[in-house]
């Protein structure tokens, strides 16, 4: 072997330090059957938005904002004022900013230089022979990859047991891929590479020169570079620390790509050692913002406040006085944006409807167990551990349940034959024909898939009546539940009907982990409905009256129709209720699905929309959470009536009811937490689609079962997917950051945020924006960061 490039590193342990900042600098993505929505930027949330600009252009030169046409477009349109610009401008480090309004808008005009990635040896050894490395270095690591992380789609698995490194060592041993492509020795280099990956981090770095400055960008750029794969390493990472454990598969994953960079050098050295030196400065350099990057991320601030502009006018607008009768029916639906258009339609159905925004598992959140399955499903956002257990079905349907398993097992052996090596050739040319019926149909969209029909579940174990009764009233409390209850109360949890979507638990409810909200609204239906919890509740001063009764129900956001869990519990009276209930909620869908038409690619009418769920050719079924741009916790009575157009996440809260600040940092710490999620995932699958987005739908494949690639292989694609985001000929989500709106005194925000760094962060570094609404429903302070706010006139 060579002798290696002098190393500037001192210190051994900065080799494992430099990987653990790497790692944690990449974005967890969750496997396609429980995929929730990340935050991409998640690694950067100590920085500022112009600052993680200058990162990600040299690890992969990936844009933060939006092309300079898409902000002119906007200026030339009025939509972004001269006052929005001169805001953001005066909001910007004055080093770099331009001198005044005029030069601004003069450099908005022409386009902004293109960030450009300082190039791996992968890149400088392709330069140098012709060969595509990096094409191939993806290729087979994703070919390995998709076999290792495979979780049941596989019909010849992967052996087992062994760590990530160690099995691709395994396999990368008697792959000739490499060596017929020219890289002689490549199966050698690596059987006498070191048997920890800690170990050939540390050689690798030494062979290359990397000094302590240079490390952490550079193994940023190698994960980031494999795209998916690097994140659902890291997402194994995150669910292991959650359960208090570790997991090393991501540095694993660092110190395969090192061993293929090394090879690369080795075999071209000659050629690159100059170019890689240069290389090595540039990762050693420090981080700097330049005056174009800065211009950008001024433009994308103004953007945010002319959207914030809006959003104030609308918020002003004089509100409805509230109405003091006993309401005809009161709904509780998830804080999910889609939930704001049908809660706006059902309640200008019947004025003496009132409605309320909480997080979409009901402060349930549990590991639950289908009827018929062992597998549980994590019912929770995935910020949080679960302490609940539930299941579909009691003792009582044993003998159906173990029917239901047995009907499964028959139809997992039946696909299996299907797809099997030698089988499913003659499986075509016998069964083709039986299934020509079955082709139409399904091509046709002639079946629905229908409402949920699983029995009710139930807590297992089962809490004793003081656990119930605590989980109760901290649930009622965070949803300033706790007086003035109507005959029926609807605990309406959400999900969506699909078809051939991979990407389906993505339209699912994402404070449910990517499920459907049906299980955790049947939950609380059930526990309010006790008795016994009722008792102990009025000993607590929120006294339900007995002729209440909690109905849960699942709201389908990609047909807007809602069903009824109505036969969980005795009706005891309630049919009428029950009755005027579904007619209000099917006049509400009516009107839902019409003012979504207007927004969907060939929305005819609004009879047209839930076709669109059993089209298995439909890219588009429904726009999800594009375009959120707000978040705002205040009671129903300030928003009433005001048209916010899907965009924002509507929670409930009363802080004169909430006298020691529990519910308002429970909604910062979590419901805000998840929704920057959801709106920064959407504004990277924008701004840098190549990156942080899925890619296109017709290309996709699954892959592992886990998540999806284009094409037949390479890099796993996180993100949304483009159709999810563009309707085929422009974005139909705007990027912008999230704009949080809290009903309260701002010294009340500011001692929330004093306690809670991870999310003063947010907030400091400008990845969300916050607001103080007073008892109008005005906006009447701006957060201006380092716990000062800045009064609105």
């Amino acid at each position: 072997m060579s002798q290696p490039i002098p190393s500037a590193l001192a210190d051994p342990r900065s080799y494992d330090l430099a990987a653990a900042q790497a790692a944690r600098a990449v974005p967890p993505v969750w496997p396609l059957a429980s995929s929730v929505a990340v935050n991409p930027f998640l690694g950067q949330s100590g920085a500022g938005l112009a600052e993680t600009g200058a990162l990600l252009s040299r690890i992969g030169g990936i844009a933060v904002t939006m092309p300079r046409s898409w902000y002119q477009a906007k200026i030339a349109a009025g939509s972004i004022a001269d006052e929005d610009l001169l805001a953001a401008l005066d909001a910007a480090p004055p080093q770099l900013r331009p001198a005044n309004l005029a030069t601004l808008k003069a450099a908005l005009a022409v386009d902004g230089p293109k960030p450009e990635a300082l190039p791996t040896i992968a890149d400088l050894a392709a330069a140098a022979s012709g060969i595509d490395w990096p094409g191939l270095v993806a290729e087979r690591f994703g070919a390995w990859a998709a076999g290792y992380f495979d979780d049941g789609q596989a019909l010849w698995a992967a052996p087992r047991g062994r760590s990530a490194y160690a099995a691709w060592r395994a396999v990368a041993t008697h792959d000739l891929t490499p060596e017929i492509l020219g890289l002689a020795g490549f199966a050698l280099h690596i059987s006498e590479a070191p048997d920890s990956s800690s170990g050939a981090i540390v050689r690798v770095a030494s062979e290359l020169g990397l000094g302590e400055a240079a490390m952490v960008t550079y193994f940023h750029q190698l994960l980031m570079a494999q795209g998916g794969w690097a994140q659902y390493a890291r997402y194994q990472q995150w669910r292991a620390e959650l359960a208090g454990g570790s997991d090393q598969t991501i540095t694993d994953m660092l110190a395969i790509l090192l061993l293929w960079e090394e090879a690369l050098f080795l075999r071209y050295r000659d050629q690159i050692a100059v170019s890689w030196a240069d290389v090595r400065a540039g990762h050693a350099a420090p981080l700097l913002v330049t005056s174009d990057l800065l211009i950008d991320t001024i433009a994308q601030d103004a953007a945010e406040r002319a959207a914030q502009r809006a959003l104030a006018l609308t918020l002003a607008t004089p509100r409805a006085q509230p109405s003091h009768e006993r309401p005809a029916l009161q709904a509780a639906f998830c804080i999910d944006v889609r939930s704001e258009v049908f809660r706006r339609a059902l309640e200008s159905v019947n004025p003496k409807i009132r409605t309320f925004g909480f997080a979409g598992f009901f402060g349930l959140g549990t590991a639950h167990r289908r009827f018929g399955s062992d597998v549980a499903e994590l019912r929770l956002p995935v910020l949080l551990n679960t302490a609940l257990g539930s299941r579909s079905g009691g003792h009582q349907l044993a003998a159906m349940d173990q029917s239901v398993r047995i009907k499964a097992r028959a139809k997992r052996a039946w696909g299996r034959f299907k797809l099997a090596a030698v089988s499913s050739f003659a499986f075509v040319e016998a069964a083709g024909p039986i299934y020509v019926g079955k082709l139409v149909s399904d091509a046709l969209g002639l079946h629905d898939a229908g409402a949920p029909d699983e029995p009710p579940p139930q807590l297992d174990p089962t809490l004793d009546l003081a656990a119930q009764a605590n989980a109760a009233e901290a649930i009622l409390r965070a949803m300033s539940l706790t007086s003035e209850f109507a005959r029926l109360v609807l605990l309406t949890g959400h999900g969506a009907t699909v078809v051939n979507n991979p990407h389906a638990s993505g339209l699912q409810c994402g404070a449910c982990g990517g499920y459907a909200g049906d299980v955790n609204a049947r939950l609380l239906a059930t526990l309010l409905n006790t008795s016994e919890v009722r008792n102990a509740l009025r000993e607590r001063g929120i006294p339900i009256p007995t002729d209440t009764l909690f109905v849960a129900a699942l709201h389908d956001t990609t047909t807007d129709h809602v069903t009824l869990f109505s036969d969980d519990e005795p009706a005891n009276g309630h049919q009428i209720d029950i009755a005027h209930a579904k007619a209000w909620l099917a006049a509400a869908g009516k009107l839902a699905r019409t003012e979504r038409a207007l927004l969907l690619p060939r929305g005819r009418n609004e009879s047209a929309i839930p076709k669109r769920s059993h089209d298995w050719a439909e890219t588009r079924p429904e726009w999800a959470l594009a375009g959120c741009n707000a978040f705002i916790a205040a009671p129903r009575d300030l928003t009433v009536g005001k048209h916010l157009d899907g965009r924002a996440f509507l929670h409930d809260y009363d802080w004169r009811k909430d006298h020691d600040c529990k519910v308002l940092e429970l909604i910062l710490t979590a419901p805000v937490v998840v929704a920057s999620w959801i709106s920064l995932q959407y504004y990277g699958s924008t701004v840098a689609p190549e990156t942080f987005g899925g890619g296109n739908k017709l290309l996709h494949n699954v892959t592992g079962g886990i998540g999806v690639v284009e094409g037949n292989g390479g890099r796993l694609r996180a993100g949304l997917p483009l159709q999810s985001v563009h309707d085929g000929e422009k974005f139909v989500h705007e990027p912008l950051r999230l704009s949080v709106c809290i009903a309260t005194p701002p010294d009340r925000i500011l001692r929330i945020l004093s306690r809670n760094e991870h999310v003063r962060d947010l907030f400091d570094h400008g990845w969300m924006h916050l607001f103080a609404l007073d008892d109008q429903g005005r906006i009447v302070s701006r957060y201006s960061g380092n716990e000062r706010w800045t009064p609105i006139n």
